[in-house]
């Protein structure tokens, strides 16, 4: 009998998982195309179909440093019990599911954090305060970072004396540089869980001698490389056709943070279960990322269309030049999360790029009531999201023993 329930207990909280991916499909990863929408460089249906594909992808190869945080950093002391991961998952999961009816996306970082330590205080274990400490830096920078950076890019590119075939690749240049340092868990690396391209290639040809922060000189040149073909190849679209070239990098731009979304967000859904399935059941965590990826990609086709229109129309009516603005510090900011194992919000990410982008044509295609009501949101489900955790994992365990 009591194995009978251990079983059961571990069928709903997988299943709570997967409903949690499901959610975060179609709240968490619908901003990355929203730019893209609002400029009319894609069509919704279109952009939540690639969305699905590419989160689900970035999900499998880039999500295990953010299951670790969620699944062992936050609380001391304890571990997370499959009880508590399904009280967490329900709470975290139910926020965001009042976001997607309400059109205010809510931030499945705060949501699942704050869920995750009311579980864990509620099994009795101690907060971790350095990692709050760290968290809290940075979602407080991220605003800043991503709205400053959007600002910063968008006033450039409205500029008069900066050439479109100058501006632009530029941009795509950096992305391309960055992309090619990107860690990724198909590429091999003999020091690292994951391998980067630029690291890979280089390897191939000896790597060189190592230059500053162990970096080698072959990793330098095969950036440098990527980011002057991306350059190149931007620069003979927007030659081509200024607005064609332009969009087309918006939509490889929105594909690319869509795919870094994916393995930044399935942790918060698999990282509650990492204790159950690497201590209890033995098995790989590959396993629990493709299941946190199959959740993201039936959210996001199921349910991400509504969210891409309240966040592509309702925040700010912006141009492409203004969506490539906002998409850039996304995607810069997302890895930087990524590779510090830091759970984020894309929502929060994303949005304060698209204020920064609209602010930068003036403030009159920016809803402040909108953007009011959404800080209320976030900061609100930071703090309610422990307390429902907390109390809920306290019904249920109740309810178990009685």
């Amino acid at each position: 009998m009591v194995a009978f329930s251990f079983v059961a207990l571990i069928g709903i909280a997988v299943l709570t998982c997967l409903f949690m991916a499901w959610v975060l499909g179609a709240n968490s990863n619908s901003p990355p195309f929203a730019p893209a929408v609002g400029a009319n460089a894609i069509s919704t249906m279109r952009a939540a179909f690639v969305i699905g594909l590419l989160a689900a992808m970035g999900a499998l190869m880039q999500g295990g440093s953010i299951s670790e945080t969620i699944g062992a950093d936050l609380i001391n002391g304890v571990t997370i019990t499959p009880l508590a991961a399904t009280a967490g998952l329900l709470t975290a999961a139910g926020f965001m599911s009042i976001g997607i009816y309400t059109r205010y996306p809510i931030p499945a970082a705060f949501a699942t954090t704050g869920a995750m330590v009311g579980v864990g205080l509620s099994l009795g274990g101690d907060p971790a305060m350095t990692t709050y400490r760290r968290l809290g830096t940075f979602w407080l920078l991220v605003p800043i970072m991503s709205g400053g950076l959007a600002y910063a890019t968008a006033t450039v590119l409205r500029r008069d004396d900066v050439p479109e075939t100058v501006g632009v690749p530029l941009l795509a240049g950096i992305v391309g540089a960055i992309v090619a340092n990107v860690r990724l868990g198909v590429i091999p690396d003999p020091t690292a869980e994951q391998g980067t391209l630029a690291g890979f290639v280089a390897r191939q040809f000896g790597g060189g001698p190592t230059l500053a922060a162990g970096v080698d000189l072959g990793t330098v040149v095969v950036t440098i490389a990527v980011g002057l073909l991306a350059f190149s190849w931007v620069r003979r679209q927007v030659r081509e056709s200024v607005e064609g070239g332009i969009r087309s990098f918006l939509l490889l731009l929105g594909g690319i943070v869509a795919f870094s979304s994916g393995g930044s967000q399935v942790g918060l859904a698999t990282g509650p279960l990492e204790n159950l399935f690497r201590t209890e059941l033995g098995l790989p965590g590959s396993l629990l990322l493709a299941i946190g990826a199959a959740g993201i990609l039936a959210g996001a086709w199921m349910g991400a269309p509504r969210l891409l229109q309240a966040t592509s129309r309702e925040y700010a009516q912006l141009g492409v030049r203004r969506s490539i603005a906002a998409l850039v510090p996304g995607f810069i900011i997302a890895q930087l999360a990524i590779a510090l194992g830091i759970p984020i919000s894309l929502n929060n990410i994303i949005l304060s790029g698209v204020i920064g982008g609209g602010l930068a044509g003036g403030s009159a295609g920016v809803s402040r009531r909108k953007v009011g009501v959404t800080i209320t949101f976030w900061l609100l489900t930071l703090g309610s999201s422990v307390v429902v955790g907390y109390g809920l994992y306290r019904l249920f365990a109740t309810v178990m023993a009685g």
